[in-house]
């Protein structure tokens, strides 16, 4: 049975790493229609900061109707006022902690009943403690879980029903290229974003399975990027895995969401990397 399992495993990842490819080569020559999201209800989590910042500016000079969450109110505010000067009219910040649960769910029936239904759900909170396994208090590595993971099942519990009535949503986990492959002394890191990917993948098959069309999935898995979670982490080979500049990772998730695509990793070298690990077993 073990045998077997691998051998699916096997397949499972040599389809997705071969579509993959094909995908690259045959977008590089004809370009992927996007859809429009102005109008849209886009709500992005951890958006008082870094990459939730900068997705913010960016759905905000596509037209979108921005709904903001972040713990830090003022982080949070500085981003509504960003997104407003890059031409946003209509921008909603709530103070949320995604890692309480009961607080997902009241902001969450805050946003329906002052804003609407949300159509893109863009779960980006994250936190890493930076320490080893055995170094990092229990109570850190529950926080990672919360924030990085199960944050994810309150916001699909909260948004999805309306996604499923309307025939029509989208998304988007940021989990990462730590969430796919261990990295050392990211463990309760790894892990949580393990969980995270497996999560929104089942997700997308159980929609598909149930041929609701109208919601897609976009998974993505970057390598770090420089947005300071990450300060002081190098790379042993910058040619092939370089740390990542936040406006390029933006511009290539916004990319993805408006293109529809179920998977995104970067840079393209993680495609292999998984592909090579998939084939050790």
């Amino acid at each position: 049975m073990a045998n077997l399992n691998s051998v699916k495993t096997f397949f499972v990842f040599l389809g997705k790493s071969v579509f993959a490819l094909l995908e690259v080569m045959v977008f590089a020559i004809i370009p992927r229609p996007q859809k429009n999201v102005a109008g849209e209800i886009v709500l992005i989590t951890g958006s008082g900061s870094g990459l939730g910042r900068l997705l913010a500016i960016k759905f905000a000079r596509l037209g979108s109707v921005l709904v903001l969450w972040d713990v830090s109110r003022e982080g949070n505010e500085e981003t509504c006022k960003m997104a407003r000067e890059a031409g946003a009219t209509e921008v909603y910040a709530y103070t949320c902690d995604c890692s309480r649960k009961e607080e997902v769910y009241r902001v969450a029936d805050q946003v329906k009943k002052e804003v609407g239904d949300v159509s893109i759900l863009i779960n980006n909170a994250g936190i890493v403690t930076g320490k080893k396994f055995l170094d990092c208090p229990d109570e850190l590595m529950e926080k990672s879980f919360d924030v990085n993971f199960k944050a994810h099942l309150w916001t699909y519990k909260a948004f999805l029903p309306a996604m499923i009535a309307n025939d029509h949503g989208h998304l988007v986990c940021i989990s990462s290229s730590a969430g796919l492959i261990g990295v050392n002394g990211l463990a309760d890191y790894c892990a949580s974003k393990f969980a995270a990917f497996g999560f929104a993948e089942s997700v997308f098959m159980e929609t598909f399975a149930k041929k609701q069309n109208g919601i897609k999935t976009t998974i993505v898995c970057p390598f770090f990027i420089n947005t300071g979670m990450f300060d002081g982490c190098t790379t042993g080979c910058p040619s092939l895995l370089p740390i990542l500049e936040p406006e390029y990772a933006v511009r290539k998730i916004v990319d993805a969401i408006l293109q529809d695509k179920p998977y995104l990793y970067m840079p393209r070298f993680i495609y292999f990397i998984v592909f090579l690990k998939s084939g050790r077993n």
